[in-house]
């Protein structure tokens, strides 16, 4: 009877490995990085990494800037970011907002900005009978809304001036802001921050944003259900921790190689 070793076999391509491992060292933080970066973080010698880092600079997957000193090259740029963009949003966003909805029970949103408007262009919602359901094609103000303050934290000062210039603010119900300088401190908190909380008509909702690999915030996504079913401290702080992770992973499936605090 023919025997197995209890030991796996290895079928890693070593190479192969410490170049795609040198790639994955570059983020918003580490631009640029040497040869010698690559060694410490590989725990090797530069030298036994000269001919991956050449292959890669002759491929254009690296891009030599100086001595022993390089940053991403075009071919990551073109080729990566052409598929991510490529892909719908949705269909990214769906499986985790699924995912999220089981986890919480409690109705999921996905929403992006057109104007003033926060768009909702898919949900996911609970079947309990306490429920918040917002229809996809709904269109909310997004001064008065989590996820459309959230939208908004990807606008500048300038930006903001140029969006709310014409529009007036005080026609809306507490605690959307009502003045122009009040929205714009608004938005500097929650760009702070990272997610909003929004409390009106007994319902809460939790959002925060997605982002693509320009770090641009592209979308919003939220948890939103009656104040009944969010009664404690400790539920919200779940539920935030919650939402957040998975627009984490959402993100990093946009490309996004930022990191939450």
């Amino acid at each position: 009877m023919a025997t197995h070793s209890s030991k796996e076999i290895d079928y890693t391509v070593p190479a192969l490995y410490r170049g795609l491992k040198i790639l994955e060292l570059f983020d918003s933080q580490h631009r640029i990085l040497t040869t010698q970066d690559f060694a410490d973080a590989l725990e090797v010698t530069t030298s036994s990494i000269y001919r991956i880092v050449t292959t890669l600079t002759e491929m254009n997957y690296l891009d030599k800037v100086a001595k022993n000193t390089y940053q991403l090259g075009p071919q990551v740029i073109s080729h990566g970011f052409s598929y991510l963009a490529s892909r719908d949003i949705v269909d990214i966003v769906m499986p985790h907002l699924s995912a999220l909805r089981n986890l919480v029970s409690m109705s999921c949103h996905l929403s992006v900005r057109e104007g003033q408007d926060a768009v909702y262009i898919y949900r996911s919602f609970a079947s309990q009978r306490l429920s918040v359901n917002v229809p996809v094609g709904t269109r909310i103000a997004c001064h008065s809304c989590a996820m459309g303050r959230v939208l908004l934290t990807d606008l500048d000062e300038p930006e903001l001036d140029a969006l709310y210039q014409h529009v007036r603010l005080d026609g809306y119900p507490a605690p959307a802001p009502r003045t122009l300088p009040e929205l714009k401190q608004t938005i500097a908190n929650d760009r702070t921050t990272g997610w909003v909380i929004h409390r009106s008509d007994y319902a809460t909702a939790i959002a925060t944003g997605l982002k693509d690999y320009q770090g641009r915030v592209v979308a919003a996504i939220n948890v939103s259900g009656p104040d009944a079913l969010i009664d404690s401290d400790d539920d919200m702080t779940a539920l935030k921790q919650q939402l957040l992770a998975t627009a984490e992973r959402i993100s990093f499936e946009l490309g996004s190689i930022e990191r939450r605090s």
